[in-house]
């Protein structure tokens, strides 16, 4: 036990290295929060525009969601840091990473929305559109907030799931909570930094998988 405590668990190493886990923490935060925010704002646009139902809008949103749905999110991040600069559009490893995730997220934030959408009774819209409605107006005010409902189970899922891949940054060198995490490790020769690393991602996920839990019951959706 004294030598797993000792290779694992070191004190002396901990002290050394938390200040550098706590500032990759606050990187991995910012880079989630920023996904979140633009991938649900993405993917409710597109949503909204495949239900306009015109056809060439709906063939091209259904081709993004289903290419970055198949694609896996490190390919995209390795594409974007690594090739974009030889067409001039350089950009840094949270740009990269942020921008990948966020189509990701997008993708699969579009297909719970349109599923919501596509589950409500056409009559609805009918109805509303009978009282003079506009369609913007059925949308925003009688469509989308029942839809959005139905769609918040599977969208928190997503959301922990893709906002856990910020680690995937740490391939293009950001400085999140894995790759600071990793480096500690290396110069140390020692683990413990990967530890402190696990207690972080716990520190951060663990109040999110709870938030998300709470959105379930309280937006239950009931028929």
């Amino acid at each position: 036990m004294e030598q797993f405590l000792f290779t694992f668990f070191n004190a002396e190493i901990a002290a050394r290295y938390w200040p550098d886990i706590l500032r990759g923490m606050g990187v991995t935060v910012l880079l989630s929060l920023a996904v979140i925010a633009s991938g649900l704002l993405l993917g409710l646009l597109l949503a909204v525009l495949r239900a306009t139902g015109k056809r060439g809008l709906v063939w091209l949103v259904v081709a993004f969601a289903d290419v970055m749905r198949a694609l896996p999110p490190l390919i995209l991040i390795i594409v974007l840091f690594f090739a974009f600069p030889y067409i001039d559009l350089a950009m840094s490893s949270f740009t990269a990473t942020w921008l990948a995730l966020t189509l990701v997220l997008a993708a699969y934030a579009e297909e719970s929305i349109w599923a919501g959408i596509a589950a409500l009774p056409r009559g609805q819209s009918e109805a509303a559109r009978s009282t003079g409605l506009s369609w913007g107006q059925t949308m925003a005010a009688v469509i989308l907030p029942q839809a959005l409902r139905m769609a918040v189970p599977p969208l928190t899922n997503r959301v922990i799931s893709i906002t856990k891949n910020t680690a995937l940054g740490s391939v293009v060198a950001l400085s999140e909570i894995l790759n600071t995490a990793q480096a500690a490790s290396s110069n140390a020769g020692n683990p413990t930094p990967l530890m402190l690393g696990a207690a972080a991602y716990l520190v951060i996920f663990i109040p999110v998988v709870l938030l998300a839990r709470w959105l379930e019951t309280r937006w239950r959706w009931k028929r």
